[in-house]
C-alpha cells in the first residue's frame, strides 16, 4: 500500500477508535460551528427559491470541501500530517458512540416505564413528534433512527473518507448537516432546501446500500437473521419515501425480526410510510438489539473502508 494511502487508512482507524472511546468533542465541536455559520448565512440569503437554495448549498458545502482539498494537497508529501488530519477529521464527523449512547438511554427509559422522559429524549435522535407515542411506538421510532443514522453518521463518512480522503469526510458531513438543517419538506424549506436534500440523497445513494448489505452480514453478531435481513431489504427497501433511509431500515427490520414503518408526524405534518418487515411490533428490548447491530455494522464499515483505501 502506498504511504499516502496507508496514512489515510490509519487515520480512518484512529478516528474511528477516537469516536468509540471519546465520543464527540465536548467543546467547540467543528460540526456545530459549521451549523452556526450556515444558519447565519441562511438568515442573510434565504428566499423561497431553488436557485438561491442551490447557491447556499454550494457555498456552504463547497467552502468546507475546499478546505479539505487544501489540507489534502498540503499533506501529499507529509504522511504523518496526512494521518493526523485524517484521524481528527474522522473523529469529528463520525457519530457512532453518540448514536449508541442515545439508543441505550432510550432503552433504559423505556425499560423503566418513563414514557414522558422517553418522549422528550427522542428529539435527540430525530425530529418526529413524540406527543402521545406509547412504548412500542417509541421503540419503533428509536430503532428506525438508529438504522438510518448508522448509515448517515458512520458508514457514509467512512466510505467517503476512504474514497476521497479529507475532502470526502468534510464535504459529506457538510451536506448531511445542511440536509438536517434545511432539507425538511416544510413551507419554509420546500424550495430553498431542495438542493441540500437532493445533494444529500446523492451522497448517500451508495453508502446506504452498503450499510444495508453490512447489516445483512452483521445480523448474526447481534443475534439477528441474515437471510431475513436480505429478504426484507430487497423486498421492502423501496417502500420508504427516502431513496436511502428505507434501504437500511428495511435491513434492520429483517435482521431483528420486527416490523418498522407506518405513520409518523413531523411538526404537524403527517407522513404515511410503507411497512418494512413482516415481524412483530418493536418492543423496548429491540432497541438494545438495534444498538448492538449498529455497532457491528460500524465495525464492518471500517473494515470495508480500510480495504477500499488499498
Amino acid at each position: 500500500m502506498p504511504l499516502r494511502q496507508a496514512a489515510t487508512a490509519a487515520g480512518l482507524v484512529t478516528g474511528y477508535v477516537a469516536d468509540a472511546v471519546l465520543g464527540d468533542p465536548r467543546r467547540g465541536h467543528p460540526v456545530a460551528g459549521f451549523g452556526r455559520a450556515a444558519q447565519a448565512l441562511e438568515q442573510r440569503v434565504w428566499a423561497d427559491s431553488k436557485v438561491r437554495g442551490a447557491a447556499y448549498t454550494a457555498v456552504c458545502a463547497g467552502t468546507v470541501t475546499g478546505m479539505g482539498v487544501i489540507a489534502q494537497f498540503l499533506t501529499r508529501k507529509r504522511p504523518f500530517a496526512r494521518f493526523a488530519l485524517t484521524a481528527v477529521s474522522t473523529w469529528v464527523v463520525l457519530g457512532g458512540r453518540g448514536l449508541a449512547a442515545e439508543g441505550t438511554r432510550m432503552a433504559r427509559l423505556l425499560d423503566d416505564g418513563d414514557l414522558p422522559g422517553a418522549r422528550q429524549r427522542l428529539s435527540h435522535l430525530c425530529a418526529r413528534d413524540a406527543t402521545g407515542l406509547d412504548a412500542g411506538q417509541l421503540a419503533r421510532a428509536t430503532t428506525e433512527s438508529l438504522a438510518e443514522n448508522t448509515s448517515d453518521a458512520v458508514v457514509a463518512p467512512l466510505l467517503w473518507g476512504a474514497v476521497a480522503g479529507i475532502p470526502g469526510l468534510l464535504g459529506y458531513r457538510a451536506l448531511n448537516t445542511l440536509d438536517a438543517m434545511v432539507g425538511y419538506r416544510s413551507p419554509r424549506y420546500s424550495r430553498f432546501g431542495w438542493a441540500s436534500a437532493r445533494a444529500d440523497d446523492l451522497a448517500n445513494l451508495v453508502p446506504s446500500r452498503v450499510a444495508a448489505a453490512l447489516t445483512v452480514a452483521s445480523a448474526p453478531l447481534a443475534g439477528g437473521f441474515a437471510e431475513s435481513a436480505f429478504r426484507i431489504w430487497r423486498r421492502d427497501g423501496k417502500h420508504h419515501p427516502s431513496p436511502n433511509a428505507g434501504q437500511v431500515e428495511a435491513a434492520f427490520a429483517g435482521a431483528l425480526g420486527i416490523r418498522l414503518g407506518g405513520t409518523n408526524s413531523y411538526g404537524g405534518r403527517t407522513e404515511r410510510r410503507g411497512v418494512l418487515g413482516d415481524g412483530r411490533e418493536p418492543e423496548p428490548v429491540d432497541v438494545r438489539r438495534a444498538v448492538r447491530l449498529s455497532r457491528a455494522v460500524g465495525l464492518a464499515a471500517l473494515a470495508v473502508a480500510v480495504a477500499v483505501t488499498r
